[in-house]
């Protein structure tokens, strides 16, 4: 992108770096669901809360929480750790494709920072989710898309869209390393490789 970066804003033995699978995560607890609350966006009552708590290897209990409206399409979603954990700051550069499987847990109090793609940051519409390096590119390329497609009359930001576009399938197919940040205030998300660099948040002076 010509060097100048456009920031995104949104409304998963040795510690191994390529983590467990989705489903080899250990489920503490059956998911539990109660259907027929009114959605917050329609007011119908077609929306599903949903609890589940599992444990992520190398990370420990978290609880995730859901809702999710059959009617408008509404969704939404948080992590919480079961245990206290200190306020956090996560760096891990990416530089291989075998690192698309690093296992990440991003809560919906994080930041996420990606020099030279974007920013996702906390607000009404942040979500979080367990997910990898891979999944949580891909998040931001969606991202991208939504935005290059609803540029139709800025033709700049549409090619500067379209190279964040490139940019995320070179990192992905391993020819172009990146560096991914995760700052969480509350403690809920994490990168869980042991390349990953962890410090302590220090609060933001007002």
């Amino acid at each position: 992108m010509a060097g100048k970066k456009k920031s995104v804003q949104v409304s998963e033995e040795k510690r191994p770096e390529n983590e467990k699978r989705e489903d080899e995560k250990e489920i503490l607890q059956k998911p539990a669901e109660l259907p027929g609350q009114p959605c917050p966006v329609c007011g119908t009552n077609n929306l599903t809360l949903r609890e589940e708590d599992m444990e992520i290897p190398y990370f420990g209990p978290v609880s995730i929480f859901s809702m999710s409206c059959s009617n408008c399409d509404f969704r939404k979603s948080d992590v919480e750790c079961l245990e206290a954990k200190e306020p956090c700051r996560y760096t891990f550069e990416v530089s291989s494709e075998e690192d698309m499987k690093v296992r990440v847990v991003k809560s919906g109090s994080a930041t996420v920072k990606i020099p030279y793609i974007g920013d996702m940051e906390p607000g009404d519409f942040s979500e979080g989710f367990v997910t990898n390096i891979e999944g949580l590119l891909m998040k931001f390329k969606d991202i991208v898309q939504f935005i290059r497609e609803n540029e139709e009359e800025d033709e700049e930001n549409r090619d500067k869209a379209k190279n964040i576009m490139k940019k995320i399938d070179r990192v992905i197919c391993g020819r172009e390393k990146i560096k991914i940040i995760i700052e969480d205030p509350a403690g809920n998300s994490a990168i869980i490789s042991d390349r990953a660099v962890v410090e302590k948040l220090k609060p933001v002076k007002n």
